[in-house]
C-alpha cells in the first residue's frame, strides 16, 4: 500500500485498480507455478496465495467503503423539488376530486329540479 494515505475517493479508487492488477499478475504467478515442469513449489504457492487473499479482502473493504460514502452523499439533499411536484400533484388530485363534486351537485340539483 502507499506510504501516504489516499484522500479522495478517485485516490482510493486508482488505488484498488493497482491492487486488482497485482491480484491479477500473483494469479498468472500462480498459474505459470502449477504448470511447472518440476512440479510446484509450496512455499511459492502459500505466500503467493496467501497475498492474492489479503489483496481480495482489503479491495472489498475499500469498494464496501466507497459504495457507502457513495451512498451517504445526498447533493440534492436541500433541493426542495420532490416536494413541490408531491404538492402540485396534490392539488392537481384536489381539483380533479371537486370537479367531481361538483358535477356531482349539478346532478342532484338537476334530479331535484325535474322532481
Amino acid at each position: 500500500m502507499d506510504s501516504q494515505t489516499p484522500n479522495t475517493s478517485l485516490q482510493r479508487l486508482q488505488n484498488v485498480e493497482k491492487r486488482i492488477v497485482r491480484v491479477l499478475e500473483l494469479a498468472g504467478g500462480v498459474m505459470d507455478e502449477l504448470c511447472n515442469p518440476s512440479g510446484p513449489r509450496k512455499e511459492f504457492l502459500s505466500s503467493h496465495c496467501g497475498e492474492f487473499m489479503q489483496l481480495i479482502k482489503d479491495i472489498q473493504v475499500t469498494l464496501r467503503d466507497e459504495i457507502k460514502s457513495t451512498c451517504e452523499y445526498r447533493p440534492f439533499e436541500k433541493c426542495d423539488y420532490i416536494s413541490r411536484i408531491s404538492n402540485e400533484i396534490c392539488c392537481e388530485k384536489l381539483e380533479y376530486v371537486i370537479a367531481q363534486l361538483d358535477g356531482m351537485k349539478e346532478t342532484i340539483d338537476e334530479y331535484h329540479n325535474a322532481v
